[in-house]
Protein backbone atom coordinates (compact mmCIF):
# COMPACT_ATOMS: atom_id res chain seq x y z
CA UNK A 1 0.00 0.00 0.00
CA UNK A 2 0.87 3.43 -0.52
CA UNK A 3 -0.35 5.99 1.93
CA UNK A 4 -0.23 9.29 1.36
CA UNK A 5 -0.86 12.75 4.02
CA UNK A 6 -2.88 15.28 1.65
CA UNK A 7 -4.40 18.89 2.14
CA UNK A 8 -8.69 19.07 1.54
CA UNK A 9 -9.42 22.88 2.12
CA UNK A 10 -7.47 23.59 5.02
CA UNK A 11 -7.54 19.87 6.85
CA UNK A 12 -4.72 17.33 6.43
CA UNK A 13 -5.97 14.09 5.46
CA UNK A 14 -4.47 10.05 5.35
CA UNK A 15 -5.28 8.33 2.08
CA UNK A 16 -4.25 5.39 0.14
CA UNK A 17 -2.53 5.65 -3.52
CA UNK A 18 -4.72 3.60 -5.72
CA UNK A 19 -4.03 3.44 -9.54
CA UNK A 20 -4.15 7.57 -9.98
CA UNK A 21 -6.69 8.19 -7.25
CA UNK A 22 -6.14 9.11 -3.68
CA UNK A 23 -8.87 7.52 -1.32
CA UNK A 24 -9.72 8.83 1.57
CA UNK A 25 -9.02 6.16 4.56
CA UNK A 26 -11.37 7.60 6.79
CA UNK A 27 -14.07 8.50 4.25
CA UNK A 28 -14.18 5.50 2.45
CA UNK A 29 -14.43 3.19 5.91
CA UNK A 30 -17.24 4.90 6.54
CA UNK A 31 -18.98 4.27 3.28
CA UNK A 32 -17.55 0.94 3.14
CA UNK A 33 -17.94 -0.37 7.14
CA UNK A 34 -21.09 -2.51 6.72
CA UNK A 35 -19.40 -5.06 5.98
CA UNK A 36 -18.57 -7.52 8.67
CA UNK A 37 -14.73 -7.78 7.48
CA UNK A 38 -13.40 -4.67 9.26
CA UNK A 39 -11.84 -4.91 12.59
CA UNK A 40 -11.90 -1.15 13.32
CA UNK A 41 -15.34 0.71 14.22
CA UNK A 42 -13.34 3.73 13.02
CA UNK A 43 -10.50 4.85 10.82
CA UNK A 44 -8.19 7.33 11.54
CA UNK A 45 -7.33 10.36 9.65
CA UNK A 46 -4.41 10.83 10.43
CA UNK A 47 -1.26 8.67 9.54
CA UNK A 48 0.41 8.76 13.31
CA UNK A 49 -2.87 7.22 14.47
CA UNK A 50 -3.16 4.78 11.99
CA UNK A 51 0.19 4.06 13.12
CA UNK A 52 -0.33 3.70 16.97
CA UNK A 53 -3.21 1.11 16.15
CA UNK A 54 -0.76 -0.96 13.96
CA UNK A 55 -1.92 -4.42 12.21
CA UNK A 56 -5.85 -3.45 12.93
CA UNK A 57 -5.16 -0.26 10.81
CA UNK A 58 -3.91 -2.28 8.20
CA UNK A 59 -5.86 -4.79 7.82
CA UNK A 60 -8.66 -2.24 7.01
CA UNK A 61 -6.71 -0.24 4.89
CA UNK A 62 -6.30 -3.71 3.11
CA UNK A 63 -9.65 -4.08 2.64
CA UNK A 64 -10.22 -0.77 1.77
CA UNK A 65 -7.40 -1.11 -1.29
CA UNK A 66 -8.99 -3.87 -2.66
CA UNK A 67 -12.90 -2.60 -2.14
CA UNK A 68 -11.62 0.15 -4.32
CA UNK A 69 -9.23 -0.98 -7.28
CA UNK A 70 -11.75 -0.54 -9.78
CA UNK A 71 -13.26 2.22 -8.80
CA UNK A 72 -13.86 5.65 -10.12
CA UNK A 73 -15.12 9.15 -9.29
CA UNK A 74 -16.73 8.01 -5.36
CA UNK A 75 -17.09 10.67 -3.22
CA UNK A 76 -14.27 9.59 -1.21
CA UNK A 77 -11.85 9.33 -4.34
CA UNK A 78 -9.99 12.24 -5.70
CA UNK A 79 -7.66 12.51 -8.59
CA UNK A 80 -4.21 12.21 -7.52
CA UNK A 81 -3.06 14.56 -10.26
CA UNK A 82 -5.04 17.24 -8.08
CA UNK A 83 -3.61 16.82 -4.82
CA UNK A 84 -1.75 18.70 -2.61
CA UNK A 85 0.83 16.27 -0.98
CA UNK A 86 2.19 17.05 2.53
CA UNK A 87 4.75 14.79 3.97
CA UNK A 88 3.56 11.15 3.84
CA UNK A 89 4.56 11.25 7.90
CA UNK A 90 3.99 15.31 8.59
CA UNK A 91 5.13 15.19 12.32
CA UNK A 92 7.48 12.36 12.91
CA UNK A 93 7.16 11.31 16.51
CA UNK A 94 11.81 11.80 16.48
CA UNK A 95 13.72 11.60 13.13
CA UNK A 96 17.15 10.37 13.08
CA UNK A 97 19.38 10.01 10.08
CA UNK A 98 22.44 7.38 9.56
CA UNK A 99 25.37 7.07 7.58
CA UNK A 100 24.92 3.59 5.51
CA UNK A 101 26.41 4.17 2.55
CA UNK A 102 30.32 4.13 2.68
CA UNK A 103 30.88 5.18 -0.93
CA UNK A 104 29.39 8.26 0.74
CA UNK A 105 31.51 8.34 3.38
CA UNK A 106 35.21 7.14 1.70
CA UNK A 107 34.76 10.12 -0.80
CA UNK A 108 33.69 12.56 1.42
CA UNK A 109 36.97 11.95 3.79
CA UNK A 110 38.83 11.85 0.93
CA UNK A 111 37.92 14.78 -0.51
CA UNK A 112 39.12 16.40 2.26
CA UNK A 113 42.28 14.50 2.54
CA UNK A 114 41.57 12.32 5.42
CA UNK A 115 41.68 8.32 5.42
CA UNK A 116 38.97 6.36 5.59
CA UNK A 117 37.38 6.22 9.54
CA UNK A 118 38.07 2.85 10.80
CA UNK A 119 34.92 3.39 13.19
CA UNK A 120 32.41 2.93 10.17
CA UNK A 121 32.74 -0.51 10.70
CA UNK A 122 32.22 -0.80 13.85
CA UNK A 123 28.94 1.32 14.61
CA UNK A 124 26.17 1.96 12.49
CA UNK A 125 25.80 5.56 13.59
CA UNK A 126 23.22 8.39 13.51
CA UNK A 127 22.44 11.47 14.45
CA UNK A 128 19.28 13.27 15.41
CA UNK A 129 17.19 16.15 13.29
CA UNK A 130 14.29 18.10 13.58
CA UNK A 131 11.26 16.43 13.61
CA UNK A 132 9.55 19.42 13.23
CA UNK A 133 10.86 20.97 10.33
CA UNK A 134 9.45 18.73 7.42
CA UNK A 135 8.16 19.21 4.28
CA UNK A 136 6.49 16.97 1.88
CA UNK A 137 6.61 17.94 -1.97
CA UNK A 138 6.73 21.46 -3.40
CA UNK A 139 8.47 24.75 -1.76
CA UNK A 140 11.15 24.63 0.53
CA UNK A 141 11.52 27.85 2.36
CA UNK A 142 15.02 29.00 2.99
CA UNK A 143 16.45 32.02 4.70
CA UNK A 144 19.85 33.25 3.12
CA UNK A 145 22.17 31.39 5.58
CA UNK A 146 20.73 28.47 3.84
CA UNK A 147 22.00 29.41 0.34
CA UNK A 148 25.12 29.32 1.05
CA UNK A 149 26.82 26.87 -0.37
CA UNK A 150 22.68 24.89 -0.33
CA UNK A 151 22.96 21.18 -1.01
CA UNK A 152 20.61 18.06 -1.06
CA UNK A 153 21.06 14.61 0.14
CA UNK A 154 19.51 11.50 -1.63
CA UNK A 155 18.29 9.57 1.00
CA UNK A 156 15.44 6.62 1.78
CA UNK A 157 13.79 6.48 5.22
CA UNK A 158 12.17 4.37 6.95
CA UNK A 159 9.27 4.55 9.29
CA UNK A 160 8.81 2.83 12.97
CA UNK A 161 5.41 0.61 12.96
CA UNK A 162 5.56 -0.70 16.45
CA UNK A 163 6.59 0.46 19.64
CA UNK A 164 10.20 -1.66 21.16
CA UNK A 165 13.32 -1.19 22.63
CA UNK A 166 16.83 -3.27 22.30
CA UNK A 167 15.59 -4.57 19.11
CA UNK A 168 17.80 -7.12 17.52
CA UNK A 169 18.41 -7.07 14.46
CA UNK A 170 17.29 -10.38 13.31
CA UNK A 171 14.02 -8.73 14.40
CA UNK A 172 13.87 -5.18 13.68
CA UNK A 173 12.47 -5.43 9.73
CA UNK A 174 9.22 -6.33 11.48
CA UNK A 175 9.44 -2.89 12.95
CA UNK A 176 9.24 -1.13 9.67
CA UNK A 177 5.76 -0.14 8.79
CA UNK A 178 7.03 1.28 5.27
CA UNK A 179 9.64 3.17 3.39
CA UNK A 180 9.89 6.66 2.02
CA UNK A 181 12.12 8.87 -0.09
CA UNK A 182 13.99 11.74 1.98
CA UNK A 183 15.64 14.72 1.22
CA UNK A 184 18.20 16.26 4.04
CA UNK A 185 19.01 19.29 2.45
CA UNK A 186 22.07 21.02 4.11
CA UNK A 187 23.52 24.37 4.33
CA UNK A 188 26.71 23.09 3.68
CA UNK A 189 28.69 26.54 4.77
CA UNK A 190 26.70 26.78 8.48
CA UNK A 191 27.20 22.65 8.49
CA UNK A 192 31.11 22.94 8.36
CA UNK A 193 31.85 26.30 10.47
CA UNK A 194 29.69 24.40 13.61
CA UNK A 195 31.06 20.87 13.05
CA UNK A 196 34.55 22.64 14.09
CA UNK A 197 33.11 22.61 17.24
CA UNK A 198 32.63 18.96 17.26
CA UNK A 199 29.35 18.43 18.09
CA UNK A 200 27.64 17.89 14.87
CA UNK A 201 25.46 19.12 12.74
CA UNK A 202 22.46 21.52 14.01
CA UNK A 203 22.02 24.59 12.43
CA UNK A 204 23.23 23.18 8.56
CA UNK A 205 20.48 20.63 8.87
CA UNK A 206 17.76 21.48 11.15
CA UNK A 207 15.57 24.21 8.63
CA UNK A 208 14.38 21.66 6.49
CA UNK A 209 13.46 18.03 5.65
CA UNK A 210 11.91 16.99 2.68
CA UNK A 211 9.96 13.38 3.05
CA UNK A 212 7.30 11.63 0.37
CA UNK A 213 5.51 11.66 -1.98
CA UNK A 214 4.03 8.39 -0.46
CA UNK A 215 5.09 5.72 2.18
CA UNK A 216 5.42 2.60 0.60
CA UNK A 217 4.67 -0.52 2.95
CA UNK A 218 6.91 -3.26 3.08
CA UNK A 219 5.19 -5.87 1.83
CA UNK A 220 4.81 -3.73 -1.24
CA UNK A 221 8.76 -4.11 -2.18
CA UNK A 222 8.96 -8.00 -1.55
CA UNK A 223 9.66 -8.22 -5.30
CA UNK A 224 13.13 -6.50 -4.68
CA UNK A 225 13.70 -7.72 -1.43
CA UNK A 226 17.66 -9.11 -0.48
CA UNK A 227 17.49 -11.12 2.57
CA UNK A 228 20.92 -11.21 4.58
CA UNK A 229 22.36 -11.83 7.98
CA UNK A 230 22.03 -8.55 8.95
CA UNK A 231 18.28 -7.91 7.50
CA UNK A 232 16.97 -6.70 4.39
CA UNK A 233 18.36 -4.76 1.67
CA UNK A 234 16.31 -3.48 -1.68
CA UNK A 235 17.39 -3.73 -4.82
CA UNK A 236 16.46 -0.27 -5.76
CA UNK A 237 17.49 2.61 -8.13
CA UNK A 238 18.55 6.27 -6.74
CA UNK A 239 18.83 8.85 -9.02
CA UNK A 240 18.47 13.23 -8.41
CA UNK A 241 17.72 15.88 -10.97
CA UNK A 242 18.81 19.54 -10.64
CA UNK A 243 16.23 21.54 -12.57
CA UNK A 244 15.37 18.25 -15.08
CA UNK A 245 18.89 17.42 -15.53
CA UNK A 246 20.64 13.98 -13.69
CA UNK A 247 23.23 14.34 -11.28
CA UNK A 248 23.22 11.53 -8.80
CA UNK A 249 22.88 7.87 -9.39
CA UNK A 250 23.21 5.01 -7.24
CA UNK A 251 21.54 1.78 -5.42
CA UNK A 252 19.60 1.08 -2.15
CA UNK A 253 20.84 -1.90 -1.83
CA UNK A 254 24.68 -0.40 -1.77
CA UNK A 255 23.93 0.56 2.01
CA UNK A 256 26.86 -1.11 4.37
CA UNK A 257 24.63 -1.44 7.22
CA UNK A 258 21.34 -2.26 6.77
CA UNK A 259 18.01 -0.36 8.59
CA UNK A 260 18.15 -3.41 10.89
CA UNK A 261 21.51 -2.60 12.08
CA UNK A 262 20.62 0.96 12.84
CA UNK A 263 17.35 0.09 14.55
CA UNK A 264 19.56 -1.84 16.83
CA UNK A 265 22.13 -0.02 17.40
CA UNK A 266 19.25 3.18 18.02
CA UNK A 267 16.69 1.67 20.35
CA UNK A 268 19.33 0.18 22.74
CA UNK A 269 18.36 1.41 26.20
CA UNK A 270 15.71 3.39 24.09
CA UNK A 271 12.71 2.94 23.46
CA UNK A 272 11.72 3.59 19.64
CA UNK A 273 7.75 4.51 18.85
CA UNK A 274 5.33 4.24 16.13
CA UNK A 275 5.68 7.70 13.98
CA UNK A 276 9.78 7.39 14.36
CA UNK A 277 11.61 8.22 10.94
CA UNK A 278 15.26 6.74 10.38
CA UNK A 279 17.03 8.06 7.19
CA UNK A 280 19.88 6.31 5.32
CA UNK A 281 22.02 8.34 5.22
CA UNK A 282 22.99 10.11 1.80
CA UNK A 283 24.35 7.39 -0.99
CA UNK A 284 27.20 7.49 -2.94
CA UNK A 285 27.65 10.67 -5.06
CA UNK A 286 23.98 11.84 -3.64
CA UNK A 287 25.15 15.30 -2.55
CA UNK A 288 27.13 18.38 -4.60
CA UNK A 289 29.50 18.54 -1.42
CA UNK A 290 30.61 14.90 -2.40
CA UNK A 291 30.67 15.59 -5.79
CA UNK A 292 31.82 18.64 -5.93
CA UNK A 293 34.70 17.37 -4.09
CA UNK A 294 35.45 14.82 -6.40
CA UNK A 295 35.56 17.38 -9.28
CA UNK A 296 32.68 15.73 -11.50
CA UNK A 297 31.60 19.77 -11.07
CA UNK A 298 33.72 22.23 -11.81
CA UNK A 299 32.66 25.66 -10.77
CA UNK A 300 31.64 23.68 -7.81
CA UNK A 301 27.51 23.17 -8.28
CA UNK A 302 25.12 24.36 -5.79
CA UNK A 303 21.42 24.53 -5.12
CA UNK A 304 20.28 28.25 -5.81
CA UNK A 305 16.84 30.18 -4.88
CA UNK A 306 14.30 28.84 -7.54
CA UNK A 307 15.88 25.37 -8.35
CA UNK A 308 13.97 21.96 -8.51
CA UNK A 309 15.14 19.35 -7.02
CA UNK A 310 14.12 15.67 -7.61
CA UNK A 311 14.91 12.80 -5.77
CA UNK A 312 13.33 9.73 -7.00
CA UNK A 313 13.86 5.84 -5.62
CA UNK A 314 12.22 2.72 -7.78
CA UNK A 315 8.93 2.16 -6.10
CA UNK A 316 9.42 4.88 -3.42
CA UNK A 317 8.26 7.61 -6.31
CA UNK A 318 9.87 10.79 -7.12
CA UNK A 319 9.93 13.68 -4.10
CA UNK A 320 10.47 16.99 -6.08
CA UNK A 321 11.12 20.45 -4.57
CA UNK A 322 11.87 23.78 -5.17
CA UNK A 323 13.67 25.94 -2.96
CA UNK A 324 12.42 29.40 -2.46
CA UNK A 325 14.24 32.13 -0.87
CA UNK A 326 12.34 34.04 2.23
CA UNK A 327 13.79 35.95 4.35
CA UNK A 328 17.42 37.19 5.21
Amino acid sequence: MKFVTYISGVQERVGLLINSSIVDLELAHQALRDSNAFHLGYMPDNILDILDLGEAALHDARIIENACAGLEDESFMIPAAHAELMSPVPRPTSMRDGYAFRQHVEAARRNRGLDMIPEFDEIPIFYFTNHNAVTGPGVVEVQDMHLNQCDFELECAIVIGKEGTNIKAADADEYIFGYTVMNDWSARALQMHEMKLNLGPAKGKDFATSLGPWLVTRDELASRRISTPNGEKYQLAMTARLNGKEVSRADLSDMSWTFAQIIERASYGVTLYPGDVIGSGTCGTGCFLELNGSKVFNPPLWVQDGDTVECEIEMLGTLSNTIERVGP
